[in-house]
């Protein structure tokens, strides 16, 4: 398994994966060596990665690789169907995956995406709009929704 760090708008990320695909991308709470060299099979998703926190790129083209049960890699191959700059309830989300009951699994796997920003679990909101739970932070959350909304807020000062 190959790894690296890099330095994000949201702080230092870590990488991980191999020849099978990425398997994880964490956003870490603290202070990290960036990388030097980049693994080969990382060089793509650091690329892609550094296109989307420039605004250059909606959409990621990656062989993923994430690790989780059945259930979980469901819930998260539908997130990957959340267009950029859209948003969908837990709620809404369940319904998708065709049962309304299975709203605290689904947040529970959403909860636990192991592949931040490329598979977009922070799309992901409650019923009434709210920025509820995100395992990178809510102010990553926030962050994340504003950078792809196609509403910029403009300083009044």
């Amino acid at each position: 398994m190959e790894s690296c760090i890099i330095q994000s708008p949201l702080g230092f990320t870590k990488i991980t994966g191999n020849e099978n695909g990425i398997e994880s991308i964490t956003v870490l709470n603290s202070d990290e060596m960036v990388s030097d060299i980049i693994p080969n099979v990382l060089e793509d998703c650091v690329y892609q990665l550094n296109e989307y926190f420039r605004g250059e790129r909606k959409t990621f083209d990656l062989k993923l690789n994430p690790q989780g049960t059945d259930f979980q890699k469901q819930v998260w191959d539908e997130l990957l169907n959340i267009p950029f700059g859209k948003t969908l309830s837990y709620l809404d989300l369940s319904k998708k995956l065709g049962d309304v009951k299975a709203i605290r699994a689904v947040a529970n796997a959403n909860g636990k995406n192991p592949l931040w920003i490329i598979v977009p679990c922070h799309r992901v909101i409650g019923s009434d709009g709210s920025l509820t739970g995100y395992a990178g932070g809510l102010h990553r959350k926030q962050w994340l929704l504003e950078h792809e909304s196609p509403y910029k807020q403009q300083s009044l000062f």
